[in-house]
Order: C-alpha cells, then structure tokens, then sequence
C-alpha cells in the first residue's frame, strides 16, 4: 500500500449494522468486512488477535465509541474498518455507555510509519465531538470514507470532492494544530506551559488520544500543554525549548518513558494512558496544583544528563541508556520467577526438612524428587530413606513444593535473557533470548551467559527486524524469519565460542565469592553489597547487586544464603530508617513526606526499598549518603554474624527461611538507627542540595 492510498474506503464501512450483542461479536463481523474488502487474509485470524487485544483492555472510550485495533500478520494492508451500529454495544468504557461508533484498526506487523502516523491522525480526531458528530449524521458509506478520509489523509481529497460536512475539515486542522503543538511548535493562550508524554502498549490509539484529550483540556483551561505521543511510528519530539520552560510534566502511559531525562526536576502527575483518554480535565488540574506544590512529585533528577556534552557523547549516553534499560527489563521480569521459585523452596524445606533435597546412598535422585513423583495424597509416604526430619503429609507437601520452587528457579535464566532480547527488539526477541538463557544453562554459564545470549540475540533480532523486506515476507518476519535466523546465529556463536569461556568466568565469579563469604572479606563484601542496595533504591545500582544474590541462590550453597541475607537485610533499612525519622522528627519534613513515613515502615519489613524514593527523590544529597551508610552497617553485621537467607524475597515475612533470625533483626536494627540519625542530623545541620 503506497501513502497515497486510503486508509478506508467505502467498502469498510457499514451502517446501522447488525453486529450482534456482545463485543465479540462486533470485532467478528468487523473483520469480515476487512477481509472481505480485501484488506485481510484471514478475518478468523484478524479477529483472534484483536479479541486477544481487547483481553488486555478494554477499547471503549467515553462517548460512545470503541476502537478495537491490532497487529496482526493477517493484515495485508493498513485499514480502517468501520460500523454504526444499530443497537449500542458495551465496551468497556469509563463513563458505562455502549458504544454505537467502532472503528477497528488493523495494521500489518510491518506496518511503516507513514500509516501509523495517520492512524494517530484518526486517534486524535475520534477525541473531537465535530468529527463524531458528523459520522452519526452520516447518510451513507461514501460520506464516512470522505469524512474519516479527510481526517487522516486531507491531501487525498484535494481536487476531487469536498468532504460532505464542515467537520470533515475542521477536525483535521484541530488535529494538525495539536501535532505541531506536540512537536514543540506554538505556545499560546496564557503564561504556564504543562508538556509530557503518553504511550500505551500498542503505540496506536490511546497513545495519541490520550495526547489529544490533555492538549484540548489545556486549551479549555487557557494554557498550553504539548503531549509527546510515543508511538509505533516515527517520534515527533517536544522541542527542547518548550521543555525547557514548562512548568509541569504529565506521564500518561503504559510503556517507559522515552527519553525522561529531559523533564528531571519537574514536578510530574505518572499515570496510565487511560486515565488520560477518561479524564484529561482531572490530570491538567492536578499539574497546575502541582505547580505550586513544594511537596509534588518531581522527576528524578539524578536521570538529568550532563549539560555540555558533544553529539557523540550523548549518542553514546543513548545507547548505553537503551541496553540499561534493557538489562532492567530482564532483571525486573525475572524477579517473579526468583520470587515464586525462592519461596516455594523455602516452604519445602520449611515442610520437609533440609534433607529432602539430599541424593540418600545408593539412589538416583533426591529425596524430594522421588516423593513427588511417587506418591499422591491419596497415597502419603511413610518414613523414606533420607527423609530424616519428616514423613507423611509434611514430607509429600514439602518435597511437592520443592519440587516446583526448582522448577520456577529453572526458568531463571531464560526469563532473564528472554526479556532483555524484548527490551532491545520488542516481541521478535523473545523466543531466540529464552533460547540463549536454555543455551546458557546447558554450557554451564549462568546468568552471565544468560546476559550476554540475551544482549546479543536481542541486537540480532533488532537489526532483523528494521530490514526493509517485500510485503509478501513481512508477515513472516517475525514468527518466522526472526526466531529462526536469530537462535541459529546467536546459539552458533554461543556454542561454539562464547560457551566455554563464560562457563570459566561464572565458575571464577563463584569462587570468589565463596572465598570472600568465608574468609575475612566477608564482612568487605557486606559493605559493598549494602552500599549497591542503598544506592539508588531500586536502580540498576540496587538491581545489580539483587541479581548477583538471587543469581546464586541456585548454587544452594552456605555463602550464597549469606549474600542473599546480606541484600536483603540492606535493601530494608531504607524505608526503615526514613519511617523511624519522620515519627522522631516530625518538623524536619513535609506533610507529604510525614504521611508517606507511615506506611514506609510496611515497606521496609517487606522488603521494598523503593518505599524511600519519595524522600530521596526530594533531597537526594542528604537522604541517600544516610541510607547508604546504614546499609554498609547491616550488610557488614550480616555477612560478618552469618546470617543466612533460603529466600530471595519477603524479609520479616520470611523469617522461616533465615538462618539466625535474631542477628538478622540485630544487623537490620543497626542500620536503621544509624540512617535515622545521620538522616535527622543532615536535616537540621546540612544545607539543602
């Protein structure tokens, strides 16, 4: 489909259509009419995948319109199907009312960004009450396609027909208005400027409605806001000048933020995408009122980078900041399987006793294993050999969980490099990255195996991924063309050279740190770790030293528990500490900060350092060098009184798990009084960075 070839077309458009009760039904006969105007292959296919879409959220948005959209490889060109339909359909929107306007949006995998910036054009418009307005009035197929035509693609009806109502003119201009708005163009109406950034998961509707609700209601208000809507497509960037002088920030999305830094020290309203596409009125309020707000959120500054640098300086700061963010993807989606993995081990042990995941003499497998599988709970073991702590009930129970707690554990290193290959290429990346983690695992290279197959089949699949192919193997690109040549490229090279030479690696890194757990440096490497944890409280600093601990849990060995509880105990001492100031020294801080101070305690028991980034983020050079010493004391205590933790999550809640409770409250205890001193004493002495 060349540019100049409509979106939709009178064939895609179906008046006081029959589509039947539900919303399934809807998108079913939706895709029908694509298909049948020869715009998809297979209008089963196109309607699974906008189903499997709309799974994930509701696409009603308030006024009664919906708009179910998709990629799908069943899409042979971008298309616009469109129904009124004859009797309201709900779909989910906020305001409870059925939606009698559905637009369905279907794009090809490979769709280019031409298309999708004129399916932000439609997203944008479907906000105007001018431009619904006119498709309810409508009187026939041939009408809707000029109207939504002259929406999207103006330049289309140059020379030929007018489009059959005003609005089919007016809404364009709106939207043209606010894209340059968008883009860093005018400022008008008032002095205040509030600018920001929406994004959702599929980069094509609400990214850009959202965009457009927050820029009317600034409009409405008579001030000037400027949205970024981070798309599928090609980025129409804010100008940096208008950055510059906003006053407030609003994040209206469901992806990371591209490019935060800009924005570091403003104050921000963070929300999803939706609450934008619902109430934009409510966001633009909650900025101007933030404005004045000394206790407002603000964005990090510490994510500011360095003013003065050269261009290539700074291309390198954004390829070092995307395969960060990447590598943080991983961390964080393999946090659920540690988690899970972790604590199902520790309620098997609990249950069972430690020796369930022995191998007694003369058998083939551990004690836990053979339990499991050989016996149900309509058949309870009796005393197994082995089994020396439990029988019965409690060992089936304990070695059932055991059993599934490695299970999780296993996909440790797959979910790691799995989804740091997403960070880097998005969906493509998924399959050859678990790939390389099970490849890592069978040459004996661990996470750091896992890292870099995940780093290296993320890269190949991304530059398989922007090759500029026929339309006929677009669809095969990415589940077929991508997963294959990227596992058989990047599992070649793992196999045969990297291999080896990260198994050496990980088996020195092991060593390593079984020597400084058991020798003198034991309590050195306390030290660091709390320093790492406290650091930047959930940070990649912070995540590093997590995935070091959690890495090592797999080794079940006594000097990776003892990190393990090092990293836990550290990383509880901020929220702690900061809860432990505020009721001592309620003057020193804000109202704001007194009311976070009450649950940060709750924070801080269950392990939850983020639970002091309000406090941070507000007055890092005096918060964080405090938590940080803190930290080195707890994790010096730990690591040097041998505490001991099976579990990778939880902290108090978990204590089943630590070896040496009472020196793991003692270690934690320590820290905490010392970061609520120095905290207390840096508020009342220390001037405000």
């Amino acid at each position: 489909m060349t540019e100049n070839t409509p979106l939709i077309i009178p064939d895609l458009v179906v008046l006081d259509a029959q589509a039947g009760p539900s919303k399934e039904d809807v998108i079913e006969f939706l895709a029908a009419t694509v298909a049948r105007a020869g715009r998809a292959g297979s209008p089963d296919g196109l309607a699974a995948d906008a189903k499997a879409r709309e799974a994930t959220a509701p696409t009603g948005i308030p006024g009664g319109i919906a708009i179910p959209h998709c990629r799908s490889p069943h899409v042979l060109a971008p298309s616009l199907g469109f129904a009124r339909l004859a009797e309201p359909v709900d779909f989910g929107a906020a305001d409870e009312q059925a939606a009698d306007l559905v637009f369905m949006i279907a794009a090809p995998d490979g769709a280019d960004d031409v298309h999708l910036q004129l399916l932000a054009k439609l997203a944008r418009g479907l906000m105007q009450d001018e431009f619904t307005g006119a498709l309810r009035q409508a009187s026939s197929p041939e009408e809707v396609a000029r109207i939504v035509t002259g929406q999207v693609q103006p330049e289309l009806l140059d020379g030929g027909d007018e489009p059959a109502s005003s609005a089919g003119e007016e809404a364009p201009a709106a939207a043209a208005g606010a894209g340059a708005a968008a883009a860093g163009g005018a400022a008008s109406g008032g002095d205040v400027v509030i600018v920001g950034v929406s994004s959702c998961p599929t980069g094509i509707a609400h990214t850009f409605m959202a965009a457009e609700a927050l820029e009317q209601a600034g409009k409405d208000r008579g001030i000037t806001v400027a949205i970024e809507g981070q798309g599928s497509g090609r980025i129409d960037a804010l100008d940096p000048a208008l950055v510059a002088r906003a006053d407030a920030v609003i994040f209206a999305h469901d992806l990371p933020v591209k490019g935060r830094e800009r924005f570091a020290g403003k104050p921000v309203i963070d929300v999803g995408v939706k609450a934008a596409v619902n109430d934009a009125g409510g966001l633009v309020d909650r900025a101007l009122a933030a404005i004045d707000d000394p206790a407002a959120a603000r964005v990090p500054a510490g994510e500011a980078q360095a003013e003065g640098g050269s261009e290539d300086e700074e291309e390198s700061v954004h390829w070092a900041r995307r395969l960060q963010r990447a590598v943080m993807t991983g961390v964080s989606y393999m946090i659920p399987f540690v988690a899970a993995g972790g604590l199902l081990i520790a309620l098997g042990f609990l249950f069972g006793g430690y020796d369930i995941a022995l191998t007694p003499e003369g058998a083939d497998r551990p004690v836990a294993e053979a339990v499991a599988h050989d016996y149900t709970l309509w058949n309870l073991p009796g005393t197994v050999a082995g089994a020396a702590h439990s029988s019965g009930l409690m060992l089936y129970l304990g070695s059932v969980f055991l059993v599934l707690g490695q299970a999780a554990m296993g996909f440790l290193v797959p979910a790691l490099a799995g989804y740091i290959a997403f960070g880097l290429a998005g969906r493509p990346g998924i399959a050859p990255g678990f790939a390389m983690g099970a490849v890592a695992l069978s040459v004996d290279s661990g996470f750091i195996g896992g890292l870099v197959g995940g780093i290296l089949a993320g890269y190949v699949a991304a530059w398989l991924t922007g090759l500029n192919v026929p339309r006929w193997l677009r669809g095969l690109m990415p589940v077929v063309v991508i997963p294959l040549g990227t596992t058989l490229a990047v599992g070649s090279v793992m196999y045969m050279l990297l291999g080896k030479p990260l198994a050496s690696l990980m088996a020195g890194l092991q060593n390593g740190l079984t020597s400084m757990s058991e020798g003198g440096s034991a309590v050195l490497l306390g030290v660091i770790l709390g320093l790492m944890m406290c650091f930047d409280l959930g940070g990649p600093v912070n995540k590093a030293a997590y995935l070091f601990a959690t890495a090592g849990l797999a080794a079940a060995t006594t000097a990776s528990f003892e990190v393990m509880a090092a990293v836990m105990a550290a990383g509880m001492v901020p929220p702690l500490a900061v809860s432990v100031a505020t009721f001592l020294r309620p003057g020193l801080f804000t109202k704001a900060e007194v009311e976070n101070g009450r649950s940060a305690w709750l924070l801080g028991l269950s392990f939850i350092s983020e639970g002091a980034i309000p406090f941070a983020a507000a007055d890092p050079l005096r918060i964080i060098p405090a938590t940080m010493a803190g930290g080195a004391v707890t994790g010096a205590l730990s690591m040097a009184l041998h505490v001991g933790s099976r579990a990778p999550h939880g902290g108090v809640f978990v204590a089943f798990a630590i070896t040496n409770v009472l020196s793991f409250l003692l270690a934690i205890l320590a820290g905490v009084v010392v970061t609520a001193a120095l905290v207390v004493l840096l508020k009342r002495y220390a001037h405000k960075a």
